[in-house]
């Protein structure tokens, strides 16, 4: 069953405001091209939701592929992922992960969002990913 301009418009998209040199801008994060422009926050908020209806109409006359907001995405994780790696490196997190007391999907949980936190921060991630590789075999 197709959608309807109706079904979009209650979801709950991210509105970003900018503050531009001649006024502001709202957009919609999630749908590329879905922006207003006002003199005040006020004005620009009140055309968001024209520009929105604008944009879903035509990207559902045009069988375009509409994304979802990034908290629903969010809602379809489950949580669970499975991961192969080397023996060596699995060892080594099954012994780290001893040595601190907390089990191994603990330590590597840790691991991750620390990594993932200073991959944010990072100018060049590629070169953290390229340090890392040949550390296991």
């Amino acid at each position: 069953m197709k959608k309807t301009v109706d079904y979009y418009t209650s979801l709950p998209y991210t509105r970003e405001i900018v503050k531009g040199d001649d006024g502001y801008f709202v957009k919609i994060k999630e749908l590329p091209g879905c922006i207003s422009v006002g003199d005040t926050v006020e004005d620009a908020l009140s055309m968001i939701d024209d520009a929105l209806e604008s944009w879903l109409e035509t990207a559902i006359e045009d069988d375009i592929e509409i994304p979802l907001p990034e908290s629903i995405k969010e809602e379809e994780l489950s949580g669970k992922f499975a991961l192969r790696m080397p023996k060596s490196l699995h060892s080594d997190l099954v012994k780290q992960a001893q040595k601190e007391g907390i089990s191994l999907n603990q330590y590597i949980v840790a691991l991750l969002a620390a990594g993932n936190q200073n991959f944010k921060l990072s100018k060049t991630p590629n070169s953290f990913v390229a340090s890392k590789k040949s550390s296991y075999k």
